[in-house]
């Protein structure tokens, strides 16, 4: 079994050499450095304590709405749930016209034809102004279906306008070692992402990291995911707690920092479960910015998974803006 070759992957023939099999995979992910656990939290925490001055706070809440991925992933969601999604995606905030737009909107495979449709013109890339369409996909959020279906869910999306593709791994394949497996998996859901042009929609990979237990095992998941051709790391589903935190968000940003000196190639990261707040989510920019640099500051390497958190910044801009808070019932309700 150790030595079964495995599905091509171009980084990881690249890193792993020709010989890619099971072993030598293993080989690779189990000889990585442990995590310091205690040093990895600690900078974490340094890091969420650093302020930032007014004039830099207005810049960092527009940042924040530049890099959420506006989010509706519930059974009850319906056409109408989804435009109205895509509204406040494109108007933030009606009373501030200067309100940049979100990165993405994030919904179920079967939801991606009612988002595209709504966004009319403005759907595209994020990094020219406009907004993207992410899909939910691979059996969302258990990742519990065969291959077969995993892949038909991938292709729907596609075929539909999804931009960008938002796939869980099995982490019980992860957790019995079966890296094999799981690196197969993203292997074929990243071909499953071409389009009938020759182009691919974006692949983040979720790695659900409060199922991982442990730094080791978010390190070697991020690692098989970046093997493996994914274009971003996800953190989490948002179903399942813990979701995002600082130290695994700063860990994976230490991995694609890792990643970029040995190799050249930028992975993003999304954060995704649980952020809320304006402060927490500047904190993540400032960690951001001192792991890999401002340069991934921008919404093709980092994004936030968020359905509540543009609520709160939309509060604080005004504030900013008017000197008083507006109060919630001033934003949009999602």
């Amino acid at each position: 079994m150790d030595a079964t070759s495995l599905a091509p992957a171009e980084r990881a023939v690249k890193l792993l050499g020709g010989d890619l099999t099971e072993k030598s995979l293993r080989l690779h992910l189990e000889g990585l450095s442990g995590v310091d656990a205690v040093g990895l939290e600690a900078r974490a925490a340094a890091l969420g304590t650093r302020s930032i001055k007014t004039t830099s706070k207005a810049w960092a809440l527009d940042r924040v709405i530049e890099l959420i991925d506006l989010t509706t992933l519930e059974g009850a969601d319906t056409p109408g749930k989804v435009r109205s999604l895509v509204a406040k995606a494109i108007t933030p905030d009606a009373t501030d016209p200067s309100t940049p737009r979100v990165a993405a909107v994030c919904v179920y495979n079967d939801m991606v034809g009612v988002a595209v449709e709504a966004l009319g013109a403005l759907h595209g890339d994020p990094d020219d102004g406009l907004i993207s369409v992410a899909a939910v996909s691979t059996a969302f959020p258990s990742g519990r279906a065969s291959l077969r279906v995993k892949l038909a869910d991938t292709e729907d999306a596609v075929a539909a306008g999804a931009d960008e593709i938002d796939m869980v791994i099995d982490r019980g394949a992860f957790l019995a070692g079966n890296y094999g497996k799981v690196f197969e998996e993203i292997v074929a859901v990243k071909e499953a992402c071409r389009r009938a042009d020759g182009t691919y929609a974006s692949l983040k990979v979720i790695l659900e990291t409060g199922e991982l237990n442990t730094y080791d095992n978010v390190r070697r998941a991020s690692w098989l995911a970046i093997l493996a051709g994914g274009d971003f790391i996800k953190t989490s589903t948002g179903k399942v707690q813990p979701a995002a935190t600082l130290p695994v968000t700063l860990l994976m940003l230490q991995i694609v920092g890792e990643w970029h000196r040995l190799t050249g190639e930028k992975v993003g990261v999304k954060p995704a479960g649980g952020i809320k707040s304006s402060k927490d989510a500047i904190k993540y920019l400032v960690t951001v910015a001192e792991t890999v640099g401002e340069e991934w500051l921008q919404p093709h390497l980092f994004r936030f998974g968020a359905s509540t958190l543009l609520n709160d910044v939309l509060m604080q801009r005004q504030k900013l803006r008017t000197g008083r808070y507006s109060g919630p019932d001033y934003v949009t309700v999602d």
